[in-house]
């Protein structure tokens, strides 16, 4: 397995100054952030270190991005877009798939040949309703891959924190019961999971066992840690927003066992990607802390990732 980051957390770095941290300390791949350029709606999105719409267009470009990969020696693993796909709003749903498929159409060119992404929900429909409407939306985007070789690889955090996000959340495949209800629609070697233990955690669901059962479909893998507030949760319940009883964490400081882990995928034998995700709110408001963030994630992890 090979361990890198998800750059999104290095916001204000460009590729090039991304590119130089992760072979710096010694990271072997990034999962590169590839939103459209523009305001992010939320933290951690609108980051964009590499404009796949310039990637398309200029051949130059597209180059260099791959030389300078390769002099770095640090593997683009994905390339990242995180939207909601199925947005309530129209308007918003056309935007995001549109560039969705411009992401897929890059991945191809850069022969990266995966992305990163959600599968999107209309959190005010239930989850019957965004069934349905995945098989409205994601046909053509599957079909697309498909054509280009690329893999989809969806993660399975529910989008669902605050007042913004209720009641349903805006991302519909956060549990392997729908996991296998969307393969069953979507039945594609090129669609799968971008696997994160610790949206189960807060969900209460055990992380490790369906490991198992979709060894086949986990393209991707993240390493985010989620820390439960025992005496919030007794107070506030499951029903509550979750974040008032659970905070990320980087990897080692919240209630993933990485070793229990780890161990689950070399059972499977997984030797792709693996990248750290941070959104860990103790270590923001300076570079000095986000870099810490990612050394500090990739010295606890070495232990299990050689």
């Amino acid at each position: 397995m090979k361990l890198g980051f998800v750059s999104a957390i290095l916001d204000t770095w460009n590729y090039e100054e991304m590119m130089d941290f992760a072979s710096d300390h010694g990271f072997e791949c990034v999962e590169v952030a590839c939103w459209p350029q523009g305001k992010a709606e939320r933290r951690y999105a609108g980051v964009t270190h590499i404009d796949v719409d310039k990637v398309l267009e200029d051949e130059e470009y597209a180059k260099h991005i791959l030389d300078y990969s390769k002099e770095k020696n640090v593997e683009i693993s994905t390339l990242a877009y995180y939207p909601n796909t199925m947005d309530g709003n129209q308007e918003k749903r056309e935007a995001a798939v549109a560039h969705l498929k411009n992401v897929i159409r890059a991945s191809h060119k850069l022969g990266v040949n995966m992305v990163s992404t959600f599968i999107g929900r209309d959190q005010t429909k239930t989850v019957e309703e965004n069934l349905e409407l995945v098989k409205e939306v994601w046909p053509s985007i599957i079909k697309l891959a498909e054509e280009n070789d690329v893999k989809v690889a969806i993660e399975n955090c529910p989008m669902l924190f605050g007042p913004d996000q209720w009641p349903g959340g805006q991302n519909l495949m956060t549990t392997p019961k729908i996991w296998r209800q969307v393969f069953d629609i979507l039945n594609s070697d090129n669609l799968g999971i971008n696997y994160d233990p610790s949206h189960f955690v807060w969900q209460m669901i055990d992380y490790i066992k369906p490991i198992y059962e979709f060894k086949d479909k986990i393209f991707h893998v993240h390493y985010k840690d989620i820390k439960i507030y025992k005496d919030k949760l007794e107070s506030c319940g499951t029903m509550a927003y979750p974040l008032e009883y659970m905070s990320p964490k980087i990897p080692g400081l919240g209630d993933v066992d990485w070793g229990k882990y780890v161990s689950a995928l070399t059972d499977i034998g997984y030797d792709g990607c693996t990248c750290i995700e941070v959104e860990d709110r103790a270590f923001e408001g300076s570079k000095e802390k986000v870099e810490d963030s990612l050394i500090l994630s990739r010295r606890y992890l070495k232990q299990f990732v050689i």
